[in-house]
Parts: C-alpha cells; sequence; structure tokens
C-alpha cells in the first residue's frame, strides 16, 4: 500500500487524507504542532521542517512527499526531493515563496502583471514609489499570506509609516512595492498536470474576499470564452515552465477587460474547494493521481457551485443542511479570530436553482452580507 507524506497538517491535507481513502492510500502527516487538524484522520509526525532527524524519519515511512502549504522552506523540499520523490518540485515551490522572482516569471512568460519593484532598503521606497505611483502596496516578498505581510500606501505621505510597519523584514524576508490594482473581479483558475504532462483545469472560479481572506467562491464564473482561455493559457504556460506536477491556483484579477496575474499558489486551493461536490473529480483526488502518476479525473462541473467559507468560528448547520445541494465541512479547529475553520458549498443544476438555494442559506445562516456579491454575479449572468 502507497503512503503518501504531507508536509503541513492543516485543513488541506485533511481533505488530501479524506480524498485518499477511495485510493486505498495511507498517509503520513508531518506538522510542527501536535494538534494539527490532518492528525485526525492521518498519522502525526510532530517536528520542524529544517530538523533533518524528523524529515529523515518522515522520508523514511513515505513513498511520495507534497505539502499542503506555500510555506515549507523550499530547502527542506530540496532535501527530501533527493531521498524521495517530492511534487511539485521544490523549484516550483521556490519560485511562489518569493513574489518578486513570481512576478518576473510571470512577466518573462508574457502574462501581465502590476507594475512592481523590490524594495531593499528605504531610499529603494522612494524610487520604487516614484516609478510604480501612488496608491500601491508595499509587501513582504516571503511569508504573507490571507492579507498579512502587507501595508497599503495612498500617497508619498505613507511611505514613513509602511517602512515603520515592514522595514525591518527588508533584510529577512525582503519587500516588494507593487501598484495598487482598482480590479472588477477577483477570479482563480485551478489547473492539475501530471507527471506525464497531461494538463487540465476546473471552470474559472470567480471570489471575494474579506479583509484578505476568501469570503465566497463561485463557479462557473460569467465571463466570456476569451477571458476563460487567456486564464487557461496563463496557468498552463506556469505548469509547463516551472515542470509542475499537482494541483495549483493561478490568482487573477480582471482590470479594464484584461486579466492580471496576482500570485501562484502551489497547492490545493481554498478556491477550489466547490470541486469536492460540484466535479466530476475534486481538486484533492486529482492532487493525489498527479503526484502518483495516475491518470487524471475529468475536471467536469456537475452544475453550478458556491463555496461559503468560514472564518473564526462555525455557524449552525441547518441553514445548509436542509438545502438539497448543501454540504458542509467542519474542519476540526478550535475557534480563533481569523482561523479558517471550515466551509459550506451549495451546488444546483443551474445558476437559477444556485441562486435560490444561496439567498435561502445566507438567510438562514445570518449571512446576507456574505452571499449578496455571488446573487448579484448569479443575477448578471
Amino acid at each position: 500500500m502507497t503512503t503518501v507524506g504531507i508536509l503541513g497538517g492543516g485543513q488541506l491535507a485533511r481533505m488530501m487524507a479524506l480524498a485518499g481513502a477511495p485510493l486505498g492510500l495511507r498517509f503520513l502527516v508531518m506538522d510542527t504542532v501536535a494538534d494539527a487538524c490532518a492528525g485526525q484522520f492521518a498519522p502525526l509526525l510532530v517536528g520542524d521542517y529544517r530538523d533533518e532527524a524528523a524529515l529523515a524519519e518522515f522520508a523514511s515511512k513515505v513513498d511520495v512527499a507534497t505539502f499542503d502549504f506555500e510555506n515549507v522552506p523550499a530547502e527542506s523540499a530540496e532535501w527530501l526531493a533527493a531521498r524521495i520523490p517530492v511534487f511539485p518540485n521544490p523549484r516550483a515551490l521556490a519560485t511562489a515563496q518569493d513574489r518578486m522572482v513570481e512576478k518576473t516569471l510571470f512577466r518573462e512568460l508574457g502574462i501581465p502583471v502590476p507594475d512592481f519593484a523590490d524594495v531593499p532598503d528605504r531610499a529603494a521606497l522612494d524610487v520604487a514609489m516614484a516609478r510604480v505611483g501612488t496608491p500601491c502596496i508595499l509587501k513582504t516578498r516571503r511569508l504573507g499570506y490571507d492579507g498579512k505581510g502587507q501595508f497599503r500606501i495612498k500617497s508619498s505621505t505613507d511611505a514613513d509609516a509602511a517602512w515603520a510597519a515592514l522595514g525591518e523584514q527588508a533584510g529577512t524576508v525582503g519587500l516588494i512595492l507593487e501598484a495598487f490594482v482598482p480590479f472588477e473581479r477577483e477570479l482563480s483558475v485551478v489547473a492539475v498536470r501530471g507527471r506525464d504532462g497531461e494538463f487540465r483545469t476546473w471552470p474559472l472560479t470567480e471570489n471575494w474576499h474579506v479583509d484578505g481572506v476568501l469570503s465566497a467562491s463561485l463557479a462557473p464564473a460569467v465571463v466570456d470564452d476569451a477571458l476563460r482561455d487567456a486564464a487557461h493559457a496563463h496557468a498552463r504556460a506556469l505548469a509547463e515552465r516551472l515542470d509542475y506536477v499537482g494541483v495549483f491556483a493561478l490568482e487573477l484579477f480582471l482590470r479594464d477587460g484584461t486579466l492580471l496575474a496576482n500570485e501562484l499558489a502551489p497547492r490545493v486551493h481554498n478556491s477550489g474547494h466547490w470541486t469536492i461536490e460540484g466535479a466530476e473529480t475534486s481538486q484533492f483526488e486529482n492532487h493525489l493521481r498527479a503526484v502518483l502518476g495516475l491518470p487524471l479525473g475529468a475536471t467536469r462541473m456537475l452544475g453550478h457551485a458556491c463555496m461559503l467559507n468560514w472564518i473564526g468560528e462555525l455557524p449552525a448547520a441547518t441553514a445548509v443542511l436542509r438545502e438539497p445541494g448543501g454540504h458542509w465541512h467542519d474542519y476540526g479547529k478550535s475557534p480563533r479570530a481569523g482561523r479558517k475553520v471550515g466551509h459550506a458549498t451549495l451546488r444546483a443544476d443551474d445558476a437559477a436553482a444556485l441562486a435560490a438555494a444561496l439567498a435561502l442559506a445566507g438567510e438562514g445562516l445570518g449571512r446576507c452580507e456574505q452571499v449578496a456579491p455571488v446573487l448579484s454575479a448569479l443575477a448578471s449572468g
């Protein structure tokens, strides 16, 4: 029986383990904390990702390794790759971990991207602001996610405050200045590439964020064929350049009819959670198929789907579960401000039926504000 090792024991690893059970797979999860929620469904090895003794124990017990979040040290992935197969490869992981490297790659591949500049010191920030313009966003090059490690600069008078907030990190994780994009819509393409180079995408997804954290996702996004094809082409170009194996997401902004790349997530992705019930093959199963060298499953949608993300604490499940296409996911985490603790997916055969179910669920949950933008998007389609 094949054992898959997962670096990182959060909800993504948990859902991978659940998806792998029908395939007869075993799992070993490595995480730095003993209460990682994936440990409720798979054996858990607690250790530091940079501890070679812990990595050696991990490697000795698995046949192939992957990861469930992008902040696993690339050096650790490289150490493992010298001993066991690791997918996605460490180069892809390292690229996605550095916003400067990532956006440079986008530009090399001809993927439109907001203007950006490296900011190694305080003087460079003034130079970068003069070139990029304001408003703009100062970000850490590494380790930022869900809106963390960012400072929005509205005018040149905010430069000192931005540096006070993030400047200390210039010498450690590095800083990058990015032009602010007054986007009209946020979209993502979730894709998978197998060991043999086979490439597939799920339908384009539209996303809404609150305070930098995903709040809702709708699939398929209401877009024209040209935009859909462009998004899929950008994802394919990245996958082929990086020799990528597994699932990834390319996050995009839509502005004046043009798609601008925001970032690459080298893992299964929050905006693809709807695929569990809403697609022929979920992102989690296809990720496992890819890293094991198995044929990829069909990514065809089963109607229309909306995913609602639960942050901080779980609402009562009844309003979702009473809907015919309602599905509930509790990650087994204790409540905490800003923490992703679960999600729900509503699926229907057509957009009108999804809108009706979503409106009822939103009212029952007391989350009308959360579902409102999704209902608006469905109405415009």
